[in-house]
Order: C-alpha cells, then structure tokens, then sequence
C-alpha cells in the first residue's frame, strides 16, 4: 500500500510544475498551451472520472492488463486529438464520453472480468472520443505539441492515480471503495447522458 500511494504522490508531483504557469502574462502561449493541456483532463469532471476509472478497472483486472489498458488509452487518445485538431467530425462526440463515463463505472463496480486485449480495445474505442474532445478544445493560441504533450501526461497520471489507488485498497482489504466509486462514476455518467 505504502508504494501505491508513493506512486500517486509521484503522479501529482509530476504535474505541480505546471502551477508556476498559472499566473497570467507570466508564461509564453506555448507553456500556456502546456497548461491548457494539463488541465483539460483534470477540469473536466467526465474526463476525470473516465480517466481515473480506467486506472481503476486496470487494477481490478492486474496482470498485462495494469500497463495494456491504461497504454491503449493513452495511445489512441493522441488519435483521436489529431482528429479533433484537424476538423474532423466524429459522430456523437460527447454522448459517447458519456457512455464512456457509464460504461468504465460499471467495469469497475462489478469488476468486470475480460482479457487485457478486449478491455485495451473497449478502452480505447472511448478514447478515441475523449481525445478528438481535447482536440477539438484546444486553445487558439496553443501549440498543438505542448498542449497534447499536457493532456496525455496529465491523462497518463490520473490512469496512474487509479491504478495506485485500485491496488492500495485492495492490499488493505477495502477492496469495496472503488466498487462504490464504480457506482457513482456510473451513475454520474448517466448524468451526464441525460443532462447532454
């Protein structure tokens, strides 16, 4: 346990820098780009949830699935923000990061069981979605290198965050709490699918 949490310590550490360019008129564009990037996933509630869920699930599963899952994200997450970034138009954007958002929950909630490549493949069917989403959203004056370069760390740390967390609980017999979580992320998710 005491690992788990040195690691998603560690992730939160990475990302700290970034702070010192929260002030305005202090950065270039191109660190605000950076920061753009960063905060994207981390502000955004849906991002947020599917991110850290995918952790969580990534956890539950253990094995190849630790590093497959969470990798596959990442990956095609970078896909999809070249499509966003370049106009094209995906179907559905945002209700699929919703169903996203639901569907990620519930693999978490009843721990859902399946091969590391099937779960890396559904994973990264959504984050195709959330990726064009971050591409599309990108600030005028950004640089599209840096503000991908924040969003895939800041993404990579929350998948992080999650795994840690997800192993942490279940060294400690609590492995219960992200089924719980799994539940609300669900049914923010739902939320989310209705509000839109």
């Amino acid at each position: 346990m005491r690992h788990a949490f040195r690691f998603a310590a560690l992730s939160a550490f990475a990302m700290a820098p970034a702070a010192a360019f929260a002030h305005p008129g202090t950065a270039p564009h191109d660190h605000a780009g950076f920061l753009a990037g960063v905060l994207h996933p981390l502000t955004g509630a849906d991002h947020l949830a599917a991110m850290v869920a995918v952790g969580l699930w990534a956890a539950a599963l253990g094995g190849r699935a630790i590093w497959a899952v969470p990798a596959s994200f990442v990956g095609l997450l970078a896909i999809g923000a070249v499509s966003g970034v370049s106009g094209i138009a995906l179907p559905a954007v945002e209700p699929m990061i919703a169903v996203s958002v639901i569907a990620l929950g519930l693999a978490v909630a009843f721990r859902l069981r399946v091969a590391a490549p099937a779960a890396a493949a559904l994973v990264g069917v959504f984050a195709v979605f959330h990726g064009h989403a971050h591409g599309a959203e990108m600030p005028a004056l950004a640089s599209p290198l840096l503000y991908g370069l924040g969003f895939v760390l800041a993404t990579a740390a929350l998948h992080g965050a999650g795994i840690a967390l997800g192993l942490g609980l279940g060294r400690t017999g609590a492995a219960w709490l992200p089924r719980i979580a799994g539940h609300g992320i669900a049914a923010f998710g739902a939320l989310l699918l209705v509000a839109g």
